[in-house]
This record gives C-alpha cells, structure tokens and sequence, in this order.
C-alpha cells in the first residue's frame, strides 16, 4: 500500500521495491508433514453453524489501554506479561464461546495470523506475497465456558509460539500433500491484529486516513469467521483498539451482556461504563 502510495504522490520507484522470488516459500521434496496444523482439520457443519452475513448483527468492541489494563490485572501473576493480543483474543474467544452455546463437548477452534516476517530470517525485504501462518488454539466449550480467562490466554499463546520457520514449512508441504484445503470454518473465530500495518498512515496524496480497517466484521469468504484488531483514536485524543465482529443476532446479544458482565466484575473506575465499549453497526 505504502508503494502504491508513493507512486500515486509522483514517485519514480517504490522506497522499498518489489521481491517476488515466490520459490522462497514452495513445499519440499519430498513433502512432509511434521506439526499439527488442526486449523485444517476437516470439520462437517451439521448444525448450521455458518449463517449467511445478512442474518447477522454486526458491532465493534472498543478496547481502551485502561480496558486491557484492567483485565490484565485479573490474570494469575504469571500472566501479567500477556500482549494486548493474547487478552483481547483470549477474551473475545471465550466470549463469543459462551454467547454462541454450543454443546459443552463441541470443539471450538481459535486461528490466529501470525507474521512469519518476525520470525524467519530467509525472505528479504520488500518481499510481497503473503507470509503468515494461522495456527489454531483448541478447546471444547464446556473447557472455555468452566476455565477462567486464564485458560483461554494460556491456549492463545501456545498456539503462537507453535509457529517457527518449520512450521511455515510444514503448512507448504500439507498444502501439497491433502490439496490446499480450506481454513477449519466451522466453530471458529480467525481473527488478525493489523495495527502494525498502520492503514490509517497510508497517504495518496490527500493525507492520512480517519479510519483504516474493514467496516465490519467477517465480511470474508465465511461469514463471520475473521475479525481484525485496527488502531483507532476517539474525539479526545485516547487512542485504543477497535474489534469489528459478526454473530447471528440471538448470539450478538448475548455477547454484549456477557462482556458487559465482564467488566462490571472489574473495580477500577476506568473499566465501569462498560456500554461505552459498543459500537451498535458497522462504521
């Protein structure tokens, strides 16, 4: 985007130019598996779990450093070093887990994007094919519904750190080997953190953006699966993050009062006034 950018305000060349050298991340041969990769898993949707985007609610969820702060501080000491991404997924997970209610021995999946370019020392810079691996944290309900937040923070990290330049490997080589099957939709939540990607400095000429980020959320192939974590700043100047998510419209309400319960459960002033942290619709 920041090359288009620079192009479309006059550039001769990109800053930083294009590397395409897409062998960097072909499978091996012979390919070979060697991690599980459960966010592949071939689940069947016998329940109608997918419901189509416009029978869905939309909102998103604004999350204040005082708001992560606050939950942060709930967490077992051990924990106390969590990213703002592990609570916000962790929270989100189980959240959604709870309003969905599924039966309590129905496996719930969590796919995160991870950045491979973090990670791995073999693709250049200016390299621009996709580069991310989405391991997936797995629980059943009745394990995310009866654990704390906690339990869902541990599983969200330990999907995380699963992901290494072998394990990028091992996602080419089952690419070839099972025939580049889709992501795991059925009682997932996928969800990216973009704030790195800083959308809303991306200047074409007109200056920065007010808003950088999708309108709503799981707007993508599967209805609802995908939310993304976009940098935002209110009319005071606060800066925070916003979750734009998707849920049939029974489960939206329920979300909404079981997070608002969530932060009636915290005693600091910052985190009271929990309907502030609702968008009621798409941006």
């Amino acid at each position: 985007m920041n090359a288009i950018a620079e192009i479309a305000r006059s550039a001769v060349a990109p800053s930083i130019l294009p590397v395409w050298q897409r062998a960097l991340l072909n499978a091996r041969d012979p390919p070979r598996i060697t991690h599980n990769h459960h966010e592949y898993d071939q689940v069947v949707d016998t329940k109608g779990n997918v419901v189509p985007l416009k029978d869905m609610a939309h909102r998103s969820v604004i999350f204040r450093p005082s708001d992560i702060s606050a939950i942060r501080k709930t967490l077992p000491a051990h924990l106390h070093c969590c990213t703002s991404f592990d609570l916000i997924t962790a929270c989100l997970w189980r959240t959604r887990t709870i309003a969905l209610q599924p039966d309590s021995n129905e496996e719930m999946r969590l796919l995160c994007v991870v950045n491979l370019r973090t990670k791995s020392k073999s693709l250049p810079l200016g390299y621009y094919g996709n580069a991310f691996a989405c391991p997936a944290a797995l629980a059943t309900a009745g394990e995310l519904r009866m654990n704390s937040l906690s339990y869902a923070v541990e599983l969200v990290r330990k999907a995380k750190n699963e992901v290494t330049e072998e394990y990028m490997k091992s996602v080419a080589d089952l690419m070839v080997i099972k025939g580049r099957p889709n992501l795991t939709a059925v009682r997932s939540l996928a969800v990216s953190d973009v704030r790195k990607i800083r959308m809303d400095e991306v200047d074409f000429g007109w200056g920065n953006a007010i808003f950088g980020g999708p309108a709503m959320g799981g707007a993508a192939t599967v209805p609802g699966l995908t939310s993304f974590y976009i940098r935002f700043k209110n009319n005071k100047g606060e800066e925070g993050i916003v979750v734009p998510l998707s849920l049939p419209a029974p489960a939206m309400e329920r979300f909404v009062l079981e997070l608002e319960d969530l932060f009636k459960t915290i005693s600091t002033n910052e985190a009271k006034n929990s309907q502030r942290k609702f968008i009621s619709s798409a941006l």
